[in-house]
């Protein structure tokens, strides 16, 4: 089989990365872009939103997709209630501090993986997808009698991977019309240029924080609840994607939903394909040399904008 068929099976590998990837980014860059906080326990709400999943699918039984549906609609929601407790218990009496903030969400990171480990265990757990059918892919090439499909063999994908792509494009855009169409949009969008601003024209800039973190937190839960039929709910599991959450919003610049999701779809895309012809190691590694490369040239990231 020639080069082609891998670098399409590559790309459709780093696809479902980009995609859970690029919802839990942007649920990091929603909490930087308008509480201009660090949230660095981001990684734990994935992992417990993969905890999660997984104790709503084993307590309903029956056909797979009952408690993976419930699972879609219950960790979110739990999560984001936690995120929420988290804000107004901890992050609202450090008045959003970004240094004390920093520190805040460290010891809730450890607070998190501790109780997980406590409650849940330390073994790596999966949860079964709803639907698995494996879909033959296939190629063209040019023969005698012109350009042809055919199927290589082993060039394939399972179904559930291309529900995964289509689901996070599908809560990105509704993401996207929540923050440009809607009245809550508006706020939070207000709150994010001038909080002193907000607050003289009596929107609630406290509630809208706490909303904010939680919609972060729903949306790394979700982004686990999609990938662990996929991978395995560990409690270990949130390190990963807090580190390439980082990385992604650092290059598409912070509080920038665009920038987020193309950096997310580039550094998905390229970890797939270098993890299948190289190593994974070289793509992490090309990664933060892209990283320091941004943070040299456009500090503000592609799409971020340069403080005044």
């Amino acid at each position: 089989m020639e080069i082609g068929p891998y670098i399409l099976l590559a790309s459709l590998e780093g696809a479902v990365t980009a995609a859970v990837l690029a919802l839990t980014a942007v649920g990091l860059s929603l909490v930087f872009g308008v509480m201009r906080v660090v949230n660095i326990a981001h990684g734990e709400f994935f992992m417990l939103g993969a905890v999660i999943a997984w104790y709503v699918a084993h307590w309903m039984g029956g056909h797979p997709a009952l408690g993976f549906v419930a699972a879609l609609v219950v960790a979110p929601l739990l999560v984001g209630a936690i995120a929420v407790a988290a804000d107004m218990t901890i992050l609202k009496r450090l008045d959003y501090d970004p240094e004390r903030t920093i520190v805040a969400t460290i010891g809730l990171l450890y607070i998190i993986q501790q109780l997980t480990l406590m409650s849940y265990g330390p073994e790596a757990r999966p949860v079964e997808a709803p639907f698995n059918q494996r879909i033959a892919l296939p190629w063209i090439e040019r023969g005698e009698s012109g350009w042809q499909f055919y199927y290589p063999w082993g060039l394939s994908t399972t179904s559930y991977k291309l529900a995964v792509i289509g689901a996070a494009g599908a809560v990105l855009c509704g993401v996207w019309a929540l923050m440009t169409r809607t009245r809550i949009g508006l706020v939070m969008r207000a709150t994010q240029a001038d909080r002193e601003m907000a607050v003289a024209f009596g929107i609630p800039v406290e509630k809208v924080y706490a909303l904010v973190f939680g919609l972060g937190a729903g949306l790394a839960a979700l982004a686990a609840v999609l990938i662990v039929p996929i991978q395995q709910a560990h409690y270990l599991m949130g390190a990963d994607p807090l580190l390439l959450s980082f990385i992604v919003v650092i290059i598409g610049g912070l509080g920038s939903l665009p920038g987020t999701v193309l950096a997310a779809v580039l550094i998905g895309l390229s970890d797939g394909i270098i993890s299948v012809f190289f190593s994974p190691t070289l793509a992490e590694i090309l990664a933060t040399l892209l990283v320091g490369l941004v943070l040299v040239f456009r500090p503000q990231g592609l799409f971020g904008t340069r403080a005044a």
